[in-house]
C-alpha cells in the first residue's frame, strides 16, 4: 500500500467519524426543536414532580380508590391541646407518590354515633409536611360541635383527637387538590389563619429544601400563644435561612404573650398590615384561613391590584369569595344564574321536579332543603362525595371545584344550575 493510499483510507476514516458525531449532534438538536415547539410542556412539567421527593428516586404512581394507612406517631402541637399532628405511613409498606405542596388527603371515616351505630364520614385534611416516601403528615384541630352530636362541624375532627390513637388503621385516598405551590422560584408571600397554617407548612417546608434562594415571607395569623403550632421550628428555621421571613400576628394576646418574643405584630392579617410589611407587591400570595379571613384578604388583594393569577387560595369550607378581575369564566356564570328565576330542575331519581331557588347557594342545599337526600362529605368541592351525573342541561361553578368530576358529572355542593339541569338524584 502506497503512502498515498494510507492517507486517503485516514482521511476516510476521520470523515466517517465526522458524519457519524454530526449526524448524533442533529438528531439531538431535532429531538430538543421538538420539544420547544411543542411547548416544551412536558419537560416544565416533569422537572416539578421529580424534585418533590429524594433526588434520583423513581416516580411513583398515586393509588386508585382508598388504601389503608396506620397511625404512626400522634403529637399534640398547642398548649390548648386542640391540634394534633397525625403520621400516617401505608400498610402494605410500599412507598408513596409524591404530592404537590399544599395538597390534602381524603379519610372514610367509621364514626360511631350517640346511637351506637356507626356512620360513614368523608372529610379533607391539608397534608402539612414536604413530600416524603415513607409517610405523610396531616394536622388535625377539634372543632367544638355545638350543640353535641350535630352534623356538622366537629364529628370528624372529634373522632380525630378522641379515637384515633397509634397503630390506628386509616382509609385514605392519594393526595389531590388545586391549592398548591407554583414550581417556578419567583418570590412567595404564604399566608396562613389559625389551621390554615397546615398547607403553607407543606409549602414552607418544600421550599427551604428544594429552593433555599427562593424569597419567602410566612404570615401567620392566630388569637395568641395558646393557639400557635410549631412556633419554636419556624423561628429556627427562619433564622437558619436568610430568604425566608417570618411574621407572627397576634389579634388578642394574653398577658403574659410577649411583643417581639412571641409574637411579631399585634393584629389581624390584613391588606394594610401586608402592605406595610412587604417591600413589593410583586409576589405570589398564597392564602389559607376561616371563611372571615378569606373574605376579607382575598378580595382585598385583589383590590390592592395583585394579579387574579397571583393569588392562590383555599378556603375552610364553602365561603363566598371573588376576585373582581378574575379571568375565570366560571364567577361570570355563576352571576348569570343568580338573576334567573326560570330554570326548572329535575331530580329523576327521586321524581321531582322543581323551580330553582336563585337565593340557594348550592344545588346540595336546594335539593336537602326540598327533602331530597343526597351523599355528601366535605361540602366545599373537595372529596367527591357528592358527585351527580347530569342527564341534561349544565351547570356552573363559582370557583373551579378540588375534586375532579369525572365527565358528565357535576358536584353538587359547589355548583348551581346554568340552564334547565335533569339530573339523577
Amino acid at each position: 500500500m502506497t503512502s498515498l493510499s494510507l492517507l486517503l483510507w485516514i482521511a476516510l476514516g476521520v470523515l466517517l467519524q465526522l458524519t457519524v458525531y454530526l449526524g448524533f449532534v442533529l438528531k439531538r438538536h431535532w429531538v430538543d426543536y421538538k420539544a420547544i415547539s411543542t411547548g416544551g410542556s412536558e419537560t416544565s412539567l416533569r422537572q416539578y414532580p421529580d424534585n418533590l421527593g429524594e433526588a434520583g428516586a423513581p416516580v411513583i404512581a398515586a393509588w386508585s380508590g382508598y388504601r389503608s394507612f396506620r397511625v404512626d406517631q400522634k403529637i399534640i402541637e398547642d398548649a390548648n391541646r386542640s391540634i394534633s399532628s397525625f403520621y400516617l405511613v401505608p400498610e402494605d409498606g410500599q412507598p408513596l407518590p409524591a404530592y404537590l405542596p399544599g395538597q390534602f388527603l381524603t379519610f372514610r371515616l367509621d364514626v360511631p354515633t350517640a346511637t351506637g351505630r356507626v356512620e360513614q364520614l368523608i372529610r379533607c385534611y391539608s397534608l402539612s409536611d414536604a413530600p416524603c416516601p415513607e409517610g405523610y403528615r396531616i394536622s388535625v384541630k377539634r372543632i367544638v360541635a355545638f350543640p353535641p352530636n350535630s352534623e356538622i362541624p366537629g364529628r370528624a375532627s372529634n373522632y380525630f383527637h378522641d379515637h384515633v390513637v397509634v397503630g390506628s388503621p386509616l382509609s385514605v385516598r392519594a393526595p389531590s387538590g388545586h391549592f398548591y405551590l407554583d414550581g417556578s422560584d419567583s418570590p412567595v408571600v404564604l399566608i396562613g389563619g389559625g389551621i390554615g397554617i397546615t398547607p403553607m407548612l407543606s409549602m414552607l417546608n418544600w421550599c427551604l429544601v428544594n429552593q433555599p434562594n427562593r424569597e419567602v415571607w410566612l404570615f401567620y395569623g392566630v388569637r395568641n400563644s395558646r393557639e400557635m403550632v410549631m412556633g419554636p421550628t419556624l423561628e429556627a428555621l427562619a433564622l437558619e435561612h436568610k430568604n425566608f421571613h417570618f411574621r407572627v400576628c397576634f389579634s388578642a394576646p394574653l398577658p403574659k404573650d410577649l411583643s417581639g418574643s412571641d409574637y411579631h405584630l399585634q393584629d389581624r392579617v390584613d391588606i394594610g398590615l401586608l402592605q406595610t410589611q412587604l417591600p413589593s407587591m410583586s409576589y405570589q400570595f398564597y392564602v389559607c384561613g376561616p371563611a372571615p379571613m378569606m373574605e376579607s384578604l382575598v378580595p382585598g388583594l385583589d383590590a390592592w391590584g395583585i394579579p387574579a393569577e397571583s393569588i392562590h387560595f383555599e378556603a375552610f369550607g364553602p365561603a363566598s369569595i371573588k376576585l373582581g378581575t378574575s379571568k375565570s369564566t366560571t364567577s361570570t356564570d355563576q352571576n348569570k344564574v343568580a338573576v334567573k328565576t326560570d330554570i326548572v330542575v329535575t331530580f329523576s331519581s327521586s321524581g321531582k321536579t322543581l323551580q330553582w331557588q336563585p337565593i340557594t347557594n348550592s344545588l346540595l342545599e336546594f335539593a336537602e332543603s326540598n327533602g331530597i337526600s343526597v351523599n355528601s362529605g366535605c361540602r366545599a368541592g373537595s372529596c367527591g362525595s357528592c358527585q351527580t351525573k347530569i342527564l341534561s342541561g349544565e351547570v356552573a361553578y363559582q370557583l373551579p371545584p378540588d375534586y375532579d368530576p369525572e365527565p358528565g358529572y357535576c358536584l353538587f355542593c359547589v355548583c348551581t344550575p346554568l340552564t334547565n339541569l335533569v339530573v339523577e338524584a
